[in-house]
């Protein structure tokens, strides 16, 4: 090929090649497009590594019943609402019933399940009137806007029963958790496998294998989380008949995403401290019986000790009979229905401060006033010092049981490797039947005989050095 370059020829010579690309589209991943808390799929993208179906999900949407109005037409409040379902890959989508504050579709869906420990969600939308599209006005007033959603983990169904009744829509508004009315669901799981395959799918891994021997990293997880909920609901909307891009980013939990929440703070600190009050319970219960408030309960607690003590056998045994016995004694408290969603008391929504609400709907960036930011900083500060304080504590116990064998305080190593070694020969000569025997009583000795000073051994520990005091 030539050009011509100020009236003369110049010769360009055009190089010919060729690009080898090899393309794998990977399908061992699972892409999740919801939260880990409510998945409905865990079946990796390849077909071919699929496990078989262990039955169906049918869900009949009957109708709501009391929807409070979602806008102001001919001078009244009126309603479009119409359901959106979502299980697995599958979407599902009601027709609307417009102006009813109680509308009724009784229209019925079926899904595959392949794993139990999975969730159906169901949320409830008003259907705004068309606008046209050059109304940049009404392009907010259009979006279809949330009534409210339910999701039922199908682990918690029994097999083969219908569960139908009432589900309250709940949403958090700014001004306040507030009931957008009820929706009338027939749920039913119906397992075509058998109860072995059923109770073998819990022992299987949730996630496939790629998942487990190339992890993805925590911290790209979320991310990708949401862009797959972005792909998922462009293509929704392109869809026929469409789905409105926010109504598939809100089933999705894909939404603008909140900032911090004191009242969530609450709501998982009072969580885990529901979960662990068996601890509390069990220490309380010690201290009880070695105070002798029960002499009967102490004697009977002496009796058990030499039991397991002559027979130690029996320790893992007797373990697992107990929390069997509590199994069953709480089977007849058993829940009788799927437990409805959200919850507003394990919430902490029942009266929240308004102040934290709006600092829970604030925008990322904060629109709000640099005074009302300051206060909210100035909050989560003092938050943040008690948590930095918490954190201190709980390295300072780890620093002094590290100082036992570390030489900082050589007086205090020393006693504690000379303790080791006088251990170690009493284990060896005395039976530990004897050892363990001895040490309970000594445990469960009467108050009178007990100091209310501390223990030796606690006063020991408490005086070890820890790596506070190199914190600048």
């Amino acid at each position: 090929a030539t050009k011509r370059v100020a009236g003369k020829k110049a010769a360009v010579h055009m190089h010919g090649g060729r690009l080898h690309v090899r393309v794998c589209l990977d399908g061992g991943y699972n892409v999740p497009d919801e939260p880990s808390y409510a998945c409905s799929d865990f079946r990796p993208s390849a077909r071919q590594l699929w496990p078989p179906p262990l039955g169906v999900v049918e869900l009949g949407i009957v109708g709501c019943k009391g929807l409070l109005p979602m806008r102001a037409a001919d001078g009244k409040g009126c309603t479009d609402a119409y359901a959106v379902a979502k299980y697995g890959p599958k979407w599902a989508r009601t027709r609307t019933i417009a102006d009813s504050f109680d509308p009724a579709w009784n229209e019925q869906y079926t899904w595959p399940v392949y794993d139990p420990c999975t969730v159906l969600t169901v949320g409830v939308f008003d259907d705004p009137p068309p606008t046209p599209p050059s109304d940049a006005a009404g392009k907010d007033a259009a979006a279809s806007r949330p009534m409210g959603k339910v999701r039922i983990r199908l682990s918690t169904l029994e097999r083969g029963r219908v569960y139908r009744g009432l589900y309250p829509l709940i949403m958090m508004l700014p001004t306040g958790a507030k009931r957008m009315g009820d929706v009338e669901l027939a749920v039913r799981f119906a397992t075509s496998a058998s109860a072995l395959d059923v109770l073998h799918a819990y022992a299987r891994p949730a996630l496939p294998a790629m998942h487990h021997l190339r992890p993805v990293p925590v911290a790209h997880r979320e991310a990708l989380r949401l862009a797959a909920a972005r792909v998922s609901a462009a293509h929704l909307a392109r869809s026929e008949p469409p789905l409105r891009r926010e109504v598939a980013a809100w089933m999705l939990d894909a939404a603008e995403p909140r900032g911090f929440s004191m009242r969530k703070l609450r709501a998982n600190w009072n969580r885990a401290a529901a979960a662990l009050s068996w601890v509390a319970a069990a220490a309380r219960w010690v201290e009880d019986t070695r105070s002798w408030r029960n002499p009967a309960a102490t004697a009977m607690a002496h009796a058990v000790l030499v039991l397991l003590a002559w027979h130690p056998d029996l320790v893992v045994p007797t373990a697992a009979l107990h929390a069997a016995a509590v199994g069953v004694w709480r089977y007849r408290r058993r829940p009788r229905a799927p437990a409805p969603h959200p919850c507003v008391r394990t919430s902490m929504a029942e009266a929240p401060d308004r102040e934290e609400l709006d600092e829970e709907f604030d925008a990322i960036p904060s629109a709000r006033p640099p005074e009302v930011v300051r206060v909210r900083y100035d909050r989560a500060r003092m938050v943040g010092a008690r948590l930095q304080q918490m954190v201190g504590d709980v390295a300072t116990q780890a620093e002094r049981l590290q100082a036992l064998v570390s030489w900082r305080d050589r007086r205090a190593t020393g006693v504690f490797v000379a303790l080791c070694v006088l251990v170690a020969m009493v284990l060896y000569v005395v039976p530990i039947k004897m050892v363990a025997v001895v040490a309970g009583f000594y445990y469960l000795r009467h108050p009178m005989f007990r100091d209310q000073m501390p223990t030796p051994a606690i006063n020991f520990f408490r005086r070890l050095p820890s790596m506070s005091e190199r914190i600048i």
